[in-house]
């Protein structure tokens, strides 16, 4: 069950959400008791936090979380994960979901306090600060913040693969992007078969103009989706790709 779930973990840092989904599932299979895969489950729920949740899913994501809690998680740090993912689902249906995602950031925020030489905590609290940031910010304070928390514990773990994932999006704006570019010529190399891993370093390369390298990062992002029927991800790399041949005037 401990390996079923840190490799749904890695697939849950580069958003393949499918893929995480069943094996989370496969690690109550092998320990039906496993509460934080049912955290897992509701995480992978969430699809890509930037958007919306799919509203098929929130019934799905609540039914999981509370089933979590319904277990009763073995340690008080994974109690405290459950009770901070259940604020993007509780609720649902009365609240909005930006309003859900600013309780998730208090929920994180305080989740990384209380366990400050946890890393996962860490990360997954930078990557909310993207997620909940206003696009009428233009200092950035919430990016550059996720982003200093996410630079040292980087230096630690240089092939963990949230962290470059995250760290490109929250570089991801024009005027910080070249800060970006290091996890950006990294990331795919963590998590090769990951078409958003493959994708994700083309954020920063259209956003400073190496429209070669987001050719061919998109070129393998679109071959690894079609492999594993990913379509959104699919469509996603080739839009980017048919931008950066433009670019070029390449009709």
């Amino acid at each position: 069950a401990q390996r079923r779930f840190d490799r749904a973990m890695r697939y849950q840092h580069s958003f393949w959400y499918t893929a995480s989904k069943e094996i989370y599932e496969e690690a109550l299979k092998a320990d039906p008791d496993c509460a934080i895969a049912y955290w897992g489950i509701a995480l992978s729920l969430l699809n890509n936090p930037h958007s919306p949740v799919p509203a098929p899913n929130l019934p799905l994501g609540l039914a999981a979380i509370e089933k979590a809690k319904a277990l009763g998680a073995k340690t008080a740090r994974e109690r405290d994960y459950i009770d901070a993912l259940a604020a993007m689902y509780a609720d649902f249906d009365k609240t909005t979901h930006q309003a859900r995602v600013q309780s998730y950031l208090k929920a994180m925020e305080a989740l990384a306090a209380k366990y400050p030489d946890d890393d996962e905590a860490q990360i997954f609290y930078a990557i909310t600060l993207n997620v909940a940031a206003s696009p009428a910010d233009k200092t950035y304070a919430n990016q550059l913040k996720g982003a200093a928390i996410l630079e040292p514990i980087w230096q630690r773990q240089p092939q963990h693969p949230g962290i470059a994932h995250y760290l490109i999006h929250l570089y991801d704006y024009p005027a910080i992007a070249a800060k970006g570019l290091p996890a950006a010529l990294r990331y795919a190399k963590i998590a090769p078969n990951a078409p958003h891993a493959q994708h994700m370093p083309s954020h920063i390369f259209t956003r400073v103009g190496y429209w070669k390298e987001s050719i061919a990062a998109n070129t393998a992002s679109v071959k690894a989706a079609k492999a594993d029927n990913e379509f959104g991800d699919q469509m996603h790399g080739q839009d980017y790709m048919v931008y950066a041949y433009l670019q070029l005037g390449e009709d």
